[in-house]
């Protein structure tokens, strides 16, 4: 790990949980963000991922953050990916009963441009997309509770 992943965005999270990607090592992907797109994690962070944090008290499991564009591919993200800027994260969440719960609670609570409850239902699993837009650019609330991944 580089002295980089060691940043602190927020009270509760690191760049480290937003850079961390299998894919990445596996294929010998140098996922380093710039400062700008740090910035906007840390926005993120403050606008979103600490106040759910705060609210429910227990720790938020981010399985994907930054990529650059390369990872982006690998992983089969779509062109203009969020998470390729920094503005957006997946979460773990423990059930689709917790998921509803953070859901709810993430749009009546929080300033964020699109939240999406996605579900694969191949695999039987479900996750959150938060993202939040930076540099002053007017987020869109955007929610879609039931979004099929590919």
């Amino acid at each position: 790990m580089n002295k980089q992943n060691d940043i602190q965005l927020s009270e509760h999270f690191t760049l480290n949980e937003f850079t961390k990607s299998i894919t990445a090592e596996r294929l010998g992907i140098k996922n380093e963000p710039d400062y700008e797109k740090v910035q906007a994690m840390k926005q993120l962070c403050r606008e979103v991922l600490e106040p759910l944090r705060q609210h429910y008290g227990k720790p938020i499991r981010i399985t994907s953050g930054y990529r650059c564009p390369l990872l982006n591919a690998a992983v089969g993200g779509v062109t203009n990916s969020q998470h390729m800027l920094g503005e957006a994260a997946d979460l773990s969440v423990p059930s689709e009963a917790v998921a509803r719960d953070w859901f709810q609670w993430l749009v009546k609570n929080t300033d964020f441009d699109q939240l999406l409850f996605e579900h694969n239902t191949r695999l039987k699993n479900c996750w959150l997309h938060i993202s939040c837009r930076y540099n002053r650019r007017r987020n869109r609330h955007q929610a879609i509770f039931n979004y099929k991944a590919r």
